[in-house]
């Protein structure tokens, strides 16, 4: 299991943490890639496709701002899913960025997650999806959850 984030620039990098962490505490192998879709999109590809001939389970979380080209990019080149979890500073920003990852074109599916923590337990809930011994470790977590509200 590994989970490439590919970021649209080194700004969102605060915001990729976030998810690590989440996926730090429950052993998850990431990686981070710094690559515009629309100034490198010869470098994005070059990434997406070094994953795709990989034969472990893997989701990719993209995270851009403004014009979200990055995800739908990335969910047109590869059979994995991918996550957006775009940054957002303030209530305009937001607007721009969700929308922008929001809509995608046909046959490129993205799953958008705005909370960073929940995009982190979105992976790992995709990912457990082939790992049954991975499956009970999130079972035994959303336990803990359901027992810290006793």
């Amino acid at each position: 299991m590994i989970v490439p984030f590919i970021l649209g620039s080194k700004v969102d990098l605060d915001h990729a943490q976030i998810i690590q962490s989440v996926l730090d505490d429950f052993g998850i192998k990431h990686k981070t890639y710094i690559s515009s879709a629309h100034k490198v999109p010869e470098k994005t590809l070059e990434i997406i496709n070094k994953y795709n001939e990989k034969k472990e389970a893997i989701v990719f979380v993209t995270i851009a701002g403004r014009s979200n080209a990055l995800s739908g990019l990335t969910a047109a080149n590869t059979h994995f899913p991918v996550i957006a979890c775009p940054p957002f500073q303030d209530k305009s920003d937001y607007l721009v960025n969700i929308h922008s990852s929001l809509q995608m074109p046909s046959d490129t599916p993205v799953l958008t997650i705005v909370d960073p923590k929940n995009a982190g337990q979105a992976v790992v809930r995709l990912l457990a999806l082939s790992d049954k011994d991975f499956a009970k470790k999130i079972n035994n977590h959303i336990k803990l959850v359901k027992k810290s509200f006793k």
